[in-house]
């Protein structure tokens, strides 16, 4: 069993700063990939950023320059995501992703977090 875990929303005016947190635990073999999308209210979700094994990022053009990802060295299970100059269309709920191999397990799998909701607002 794997859970993701985030935290870190909240409400920030337009030029703010906002930093989330997503920790992987359980029955973990390998994380393939650890990254965020977000879903604003009557649209999709949105790819904002993943990291690979690697080290590799793929951010979204509308994040770039703004956005940063990282990760703890030692266990690789948490990542965070410093999110700066924010702006009203960045408000949604973002959700931590991961794609893992379990313990035991011959496949990977996706995970989710539960959400937390970011608004950038004056």
């Amino acid at each position: 069993q794997v859970q993701l875990v985030e935290s870190g929303g909240g409400l920030v005016q337009p030029g703010g700063s906002l930093r989330l947190s997503c920790v992987a635990s359980g029955s973990i073999n390998r994380i393939n990939t650890m990254g965020w999308y977000r879903q604003a209210p009557g649209k999709q979700r949105e790819l904002v950023v993943v990291l690979n094994s690697g080290g590799g990022t793929n951010y979204a053009d509308s994040v770039k320059g703004r956005f940063f990802i990282s990760r703890t060295n030692a266990a690789k299970n948490t990542v965070f995501l410093q999110m700066n100059s924010l702006k009203p269309e960045d408000t949604a709920v973002y959700y931590c992703n991961a794609n893992i191999l379990g313990s035991g397990s011959d496949y990977s799998t996706n995970y989710w977090g539960q959400g937390t909701q970011v608004t950038v607002s004056s």
